[in-house]
């Protein structure tokens, strides 16, 4: 079974022969220097934009000292959003009131939340999703529709609501140790065709036995 190209900007050929336009690898849309972004992870979006990377994450300017990172194979659904740490204000002093960022000479060196956002492999982020500043997601999570996510996903953990809460877990723990440890998203591409019934059946054995030495 062919795996999607991850060259291509619109992956998804609709059943007329047309490509999909709201739908885009995101390696292949965004050149954002603050955004870093796998092969195989695609947004979706009933009105695509032209300018997907402030799409997505708004207050991600160049030249902000944060980045947003995605890992490989993740999914984000429509009004997904990243509220990255350019957003945030000052919290320490008597007024949250950014007085700086109206004054030229001193903009360019405030930013009061300099944190990454890093989003792991094969992350499932729902429709409506909010993830906030310094936000880290750990490979195989599910956040659910809506949810506002801030601090630590654990790997292949569901969350939901807002405040986000931890559900359940998709796996046992010892089967989410040996997918961590298979890192099966970082395989060959020819690898990860023969990968894919497996992948699709949840058949963890099978996986394994294709893991290269």
């Amino acid at each position: 079974m062919p795996l999607p190209d991850p060259a291509l900007r619109n992956p998804i050929i609709l059943p007329d022969g047309q490509a999909h336009a709201g739908t885009v690898m995101l390696s292949q849309a965004i050149t954002h220097p603050n955004f870093q972004v796998g092969a195989f992870s695609y947004a979706s979006d009933f009105s695509p934009p032209q300018d997907w990377a402030s799409h997505l994450a708004p207050y991600l300017f160049a030249g902000a000292r944060e980045r947003l990172v995605i890992g490989r194979f993740c999914q984000i659904a429509h009004g997904a959003r990243f509220i990255t740490a350019s957003a945030n204000h000052a919290q320490d002093g008597l007024s949250c009131y950014p007085f700086p960022v109206f004054d030229p000479a001193q903009m360019a060196g405030f930013q009061p939340d300099t944190r990454d956002t890093v989003i792991g492999n094969d992350v499932w982020i729902g429709y409506g999703a909010l993830i906030l500043p310094g936000a880290r997601i750990g490979d195989g999570a599910i956040i659910g529709a809506g949810a506002v996510v801030r601090g630590t996903v654990p790997p292949y953990g569901i969350v939901t609501g807002n405040p986000a809460s931890l559900q359940r877990f998709r796996f046992s723990k010892p089967q989410i140790a040996r997918l961590l440890s298979l890192k099966w998203w970082n395989w060959p591409q020819e690898l990860l065709a023969r990968a894919e019934p497996a992948l699709l059946a949840g058949d963890l054995e099978m996986l394994e036995s294709l893991a290269p030495d």
